[in-house]
Protein backbone atom coordinates (compact mmCIF):
# COMPACT_ATOMS: atom_id res chain seq x y z
CA UNK A 1 0.00 0.00 0.00
CA UNK A 2 2.91 2.38 0.66
CA UNK A 3 4.13 2.29 -2.95
CA UNK A 4 0.68 2.59 -4.49
CA UNK A 5 0.07 5.17 -7.20
CA UNK A 6 -3.62 5.49 -6.31
CA UNK A 7 -5.03 7.89 -3.79
CA UNK A 8 -5.60 11.01 -5.89
CA UNK A 9 -9.35 10.81 -5.20
CA UNK A 10 -11.12 9.23 -2.25
CA UNK A 11 -13.24 7.12 -4.62
CA UNK A 12 -12.75 6.18 -8.24
CA UNK A 13 -15.36 7.49 -10.66
CA UNK A 14 -17.82 5.17 -12.32
CA UNK A 15 -17.41 2.13 -10.08
CA UNK A 16 -20.64 0.61 -8.82
CA UNK A 17 -20.69 -1.39 -5.60
CA UNK A 18 -23.32 -4.04 -4.91
CA UNK A 19 -23.92 -6.97 -2.59
CA UNK A 20 -23.20 -9.21 -5.58
CA UNK A 21 -19.53 -8.34 -5.04
CA UNK A 22 -19.68 -9.93 -1.59
CA UNK A 23 -17.77 -13.20 -1.10
CA UNK A 24 -19.70 -16.34 -2.07
CA UNK A 25 -17.28 -19.21 -1.48
CA UNK A 26 -16.09 -20.42 1.91
CA UNK A 27 -12.49 -19.61 0.98
CA UNK A 28 -13.33 -15.99 0.16
CA UNK A 29 -15.54 -15.67 3.25
CA UNK A 30 -12.69 -16.89 5.45
CA UNK A 31 -10.21 -14.54 3.79
CA UNK A 32 -12.51 -11.53 4.23
CA UNK A 33 -13.21 -12.45 7.86
CA UNK A 34 -9.49 -11.89 8.56
CA UNK A 35 -9.60 -8.37 7.09
CA UNK A 36 -10.40 -5.54 9.57
CA UNK A 37 -13.02 -3.98 7.29
CA UNK A 38 -15.47 -2.76 9.96
CA UNK A 39 -12.79 -1.36 12.27
CA UNK A 40 -11.11 0.43 9.37
CA UNK A 41 -14.41 1.97 8.28
CA UNK A 42 -15.03 3.02 11.88
CA UNK A 43 -11.60 4.62 12.15
CA UNK A 44 -12.14 6.58 8.95
CA UNK A 45 -15.56 7.65 10.28
CA UNK A 46 -13.82 9.13 13.32
CA UNK A 47 -11.41 11.02 11.06
CA UNK A 48 -14.34 12.40 9.05
CA UNK A 49 -16.06 13.65 12.19
CA UNK A 50 -12.91 15.38 13.43
CA UNK A 51 -11.14 16.85 10.43
CA UNK A 52 -11.84 15.36 7.01
CA UNK A 53 -15.40 15.80 5.71
CA UNK A 54 -14.06 15.52 2.14
CA UNK A 55 -14.18 11.71 2.25
CA UNK A 56 -17.65 11.43 3.80
CA UNK A 57 -19.42 10.37 0.60
CA UNK A 58 -16.85 7.72 -0.28
CA UNK A 59 -17.01 6.24 3.20
CA UNK A 60 -20.81 6.28 3.33
CA UNK A 61 -20.83 4.18 0.16
CA UNK A 62 -18.46 1.66 1.78
CA UNK A 63 -20.25 1.62 5.14
CA UNK A 64 -23.22 -0.12 3.53
CA UNK A 65 -21.21 -3.32 3.09
CA UNK A 66 -19.79 -3.88 6.57
CA UNK A 67 -21.73 -7.11 7.06
CA UNK A 68 -20.83 -8.55 3.65
CA UNK A 69 -17.68 -6.81 2.41
CA UNK A 70 -15.92 -8.26 -0.59
CA UNK A 71 -12.56 -7.69 -2.26
CA UNK A 72 -13.88 -4.74 -4.30
CA UNK A 73 -15.22 -3.07 -1.17
CA UNK A 74 -11.95 -3.59 0.70
CA UNK A 75 -10.02 -2.20 -2.26
CA UNK A 76 -12.20 0.93 -2.19
CA UNK A 77 -11.61 1.39 1.56
CA UNK A 78 -7.85 1.09 0.94
CA UNK A 79 -8.21 3.78 -1.75
CA UNK A 80 -9.77 6.08 0.86
CA UNK A 81 -6.85 5.36 3.22
CA UNK A 82 -4.34 6.11 0.46
CA UNK A 83 -6.11 9.38 -0.29
CA UNK A 84 -6.03 10.37 3.38
CA UNK A 85 -2.34 9.53 3.58
CA UNK A 86 -1.50 11.44 0.41
CA UNK A 87 -3.43 14.55 1.47
CA UNK A 88 -2.51 14.66 5.17
CA UNK A 89 -0.26 17.69 4.68
CA UNK A 90 -2.73 19.66 2.58
CA UNK A 91 -4.41 22.64 4.18
CA UNK A 92 -6.13 25.86 3.27
CA UNK A 93 -4.10 29.02 2.70
CA UNK A 94 -5.78 32.41 2.64
CA UNK A 95 -4.39 35.81 1.86
CA UNK A 96 -5.10 39.40 1.01
CA UNK A 97 -3.25 42.49 -0.25
CA UNK A 98 -4.23 46.12 0.32
CA UNK A 99 -2.77 48.79 -1.93
CA UNK A 100 -2.78 52.55 -1.58
CA UNK A 101 -1.65 54.72 -4.52
CA UNK A 102 -0.16 51.67 -6.23
CA UNK A 103 1.90 50.52 -3.26
CA UNK A 104 1.25 47.65 -0.90
CA UNK A 105 0.35 48.90 2.58
CA UNK A 106 -0.78 45.62 4.13
CA UNK A 107 -0.76 41.97 3.17
CA UNK A 108 -1.15 38.57 4.75
CA UNK A 109 -0.75 34.98 3.63
CA UNK A 110 -1.46 32.38 6.27
CA UNK A 111 -2.52 28.82 6.91
CA UNK A 112 -6.11 28.72 8.05
CA UNK A 113 -6.13 27.54 11.66
CA UNK A 114 -9.79 26.52 11.84
CA UNK A 115 -11.07 23.22 10.49
CA UNK A 116 -14.07 23.97 8.31
CA UNK A 117 -16.79 21.86 6.76
CA UNK A 118 -16.98 23.56 3.38
CA UNK A 119 -15.12 25.80 0.96
CA UNK A 120 -17.78 28.47 1.50
CA UNK A 121 -17.03 28.56 5.21
CA UNK A 122 -13.28 28.79 4.50
CA UNK A 123 -13.82 31.70 2.11
CA UNK A 124 -16.08 33.40 4.65
CA UNK A 125 -13.37 33.16 7.33
CA UNK A 126 -10.76 34.56 4.94
CA UNK A 127 -13.05 37.44 3.91
CA UNK A 128 -13.75 38.15 7.58
CA UNK A 129 -10.04 38.44 8.38
CA UNK A 130 -9.50 40.73 5.38
CA UNK A 131 -12.48 42.88 6.42
CA UNK A 132 -11.10 43.25 9.95
CA UNK A 133 -7.80 44.44 8.50
CA UNK A 134 -9.64 46.86 6.18
CA UNK A 135 -11.59 48.35 9.10
CA UNK A 136 -8.39 48.75 11.11
CA UNK A 137 -6.63 50.42 8.16
CA UNK A 138 -9.60 52.76 7.54
CA UNK A 139 -9.47 53.91 11.16
CA UNK A 140 -5.68 54.25 11.04
CA UNK A 141 -5.53 56.23 7.78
Amino acid sequence: MENSKRGFLPMRHGIKFTKKQSPKTDEKLKRMSNIPYASTVGSIQYVIQCTRPDVAYALSAMSRYQACAGEAHWSAVKTILKYLKRTKDMFLIYGFVFKLNGGVVAWKCSKQAATVDSITEAEYLAASKAAKEAVWMKNYI
